[in-house]
């Protein structure tokens, strides 16, 4: 692209006034101006910031496109055009930091390693378990089956469950108490783990 010659109108007019002409009008003319104000500057503060002239070079199209494609979210209100554009300029930088410290990904990180086949003898048991899960709470009557469900897998205390079903506290407890007798008969001392992690 042609930046805007020195001598040009545009010479007289300010930044601020320069990027409200590309915010409205989309102005070719503005933004040469700018850019010929702006780009090698750019590219000089991310240089003396440490950068290597590429990625400097980089960094200063990247803020012009910016400013090309956002002039319309500049506040004069708040900020010289100056500062708006070195805040870009500093956000860029600090984004191509970022991608440049994160680590390549090791092919040979196990936790990249596809999960183990299952063993189908643990297979077998872990699906007799549930079969056997599933027949203990189905042998539970509806209102006890409701507060197991409502206790175990809605996380609901014995105070939450008697206000959602509007019941008495006592009663809540008799159903749990009735059910967990029922269940520990079926399914042994440990029933309530394989509940909750149902």
């Amino acid at each position: 692209m042609t930046a805007a010659s020195p001598g040009s109108p545009l010479d007289n007019q300010s930044d601020e006034a320069l990027v409200a002409a590309i915010a409205v009008d989309r102005d070719k003319q503005a933004f040469a101006e700018l850019f010929r104000r702006f780009a090698g500057r750019v590219k000089g503060f991310m240089m003396r910031g440490g950068l290597a002239a590429e990625h400097a070079e980089e960094i200063a199209q990247e803020v012009m496109v910016s400013i090309w494609r956002k002039a319309d979210t500049f506040d004069a209100g708040r900020a010289r055009a100056v500062t708006w554009i070195y805040t870009i300029a500093r956000n860029r930088r600090i984004d191509l930091i970022r991608r440049q410290s994160r680590p390549e990904a090791d092919p040979n990180d196990p936790s990249f390693a596809p999960d183990p086949e299952p063993d189908p003898a643990q297979q077998f048991a872990a699906a007799e378990r549930d079969a056997q899960v599933r027949a203990a709470l189905e042998s539970l009557n509806p209102e006890q089956l409701q507060v197991i469900e409502l206790a175990f897998f809605g996380g609901l205390s014995h105070a939450e469950i008697a206000e959602k079903l509007q019941a008495p506290l006592g009663t809540v407890k008799s159903r749990l108490r009735l059910s967990f007798a029922r269940l520990r008969s079926a399914l042994g001392e440990g029933f309530e783990m394989e509940l909750a992690d149902d």
